[in-house]
């Protein structure tokens, strides 16, 4: 495995936490859009007619199925809608592996999917990231895996797996490949596979509305892919995973609002890179980030991350994370929130 390791990840509890239950006032610790949300979808919520609340949702989300496959250029058949991008990786467990089986997935990167794979009766099984943050091929072939989940930019180091990893994983492996791009708005000079998908039986690709799309609240999430593939994830995920207002904002986004998402992503980006730069002169190492958050090597994250809590900004801290040791991260907002958060940094730091 050329020097390759693999950890295997035991059972345990996962801290869990309320967005928003913060007594600070600038809560930077989910990577969501602080701009707020699209101007159409908002529209299209305080427009909804009470019987859009009194009657059940379309059962699969066709419509929005439907906007998705022509934003994406695929048949509406490759497209698959959940609660969330999360909701498709619980149902790829199911579908796609039987209790017992192994999902290799890089370490460190999304902490839901151990969750769900130990919820399905799956093996998760982490592969710690490569010395430049990419995922490290060889362990997760050696994993014998068969589901091999990716997250490009990855979470929470923001840091990127080229493509030809993801083509040798389909060429050496028969496993299922998951690539997450829920970050790749932010990054849309990096690969998108969401047009070849189809044609890559193999291959599924999850985006996300809760990021640059601005509607984390609302629960969006879609997956594109060969249409068996998809048909076997649509079963496996059950009717009624897109309440009704959350379709009709999400096509409405879609229809009227990629200037709008494409703006402020842009935005996140240069705040990003503005804000990467200003804590380099504070002599921190953050990671050269691609998605929009920016995640900083220390020596004690939680104590560091409790110093700039009590300065009034929220961030996440992580603890003895594979390759990386401890971690703060903090989202991307308008540069204002930046000038706070830098601000509680370098007092924390001084302290």
């Amino acid at each position: 495995m050329s020097g390759s390791s693999v950890i295997r990840v035991s059972l345990r509890a996962v801290p869990v936490y309320e967005p928003g239950e913060t007594a600070c006032p600038v809560d930077l610790r989910d990577n969501v859009n602080l701009w707020g949300a699209p101007p159409h979808a908002i529209a299209v919520l305080h427009q909804a007619a009470a019987d859009t609340l009194a009657q059940y949702p379309r059962v699969s989300a066709g419509a929005l199925a439907s906007r998705i496959a022509d934003h994406c250029g695929v048949a509406t058949d490759e497209v698959a809608v959940g609660c969330g991008s999360d909701d498709l990786i619980d149902s790829a467990c199911r579908a796609f592996a039987e209790p017992g089986m192994r999902i290799a997935l890089p370490a460190p990167s999304f902490s839901m999917v151990p969750i769900f794979a130990r919820l399905n009766g799956l093996e998760p099984v982490a592969c710690p990231l490569t010395s430049d943050g990419s995922a490290d091929v060889d362990a997760m072939l050696a994993a014998k895996a068969r589901i091999i989940y990716l997250c490009s930019p990855n979470n929470p180091t923001g840091t990127v797996t080229p493509p030809e990893a993801v083509d040798r994983l389909l060429r050496e492996s028969d496993a299922l490949v998951i690539f997450d791009g829920a970050y790749a708005e932010f990054a849309p000079e990096l690969a998108d596979f969401r047009r070849e998908a189809p044609s890559r039986q193999r291959l599924l690709v999850l985006r996300t509305f809760s990021k640059a799309w601005g509607l984390a609240g609302l629960r969006v999430g879609y997956a594109v892919g060969a249409a068996d593939v998809i048909r076997a994830l649509r079963q496996a995920n059950g009717p009624y995973k897109v309440n009704a207002l959350a379709e009709r904002a999400a096509c409405a986004a879609l229809d009227a609002d990629g200037g709008w998402m494409r703006q402020h992503a842009a935005a996140a980006v240069a705040c990003r890179d503005r804000a990467t730069a200003e804590l380099r002169t504070l002599g921190l190492s953050p990671l050269r980030s691609c998605g929009n958050f920016v995640s900083v090597p220390v020596r004690d994250a939680q104590a560091l991350a409790a110093r700039i809590a009590a300065r009034g900004v929220a961030v996440r801290a992580f603890s003895n994370l594979p390759v990386y040791g401890d971690l703060i991260r903090a989202g991307v907002g308008p540069w204002p929130l930046m000038e706070q958060f830098l601000s509680a940094v370098r007092a924390a730091v001084a302290s």
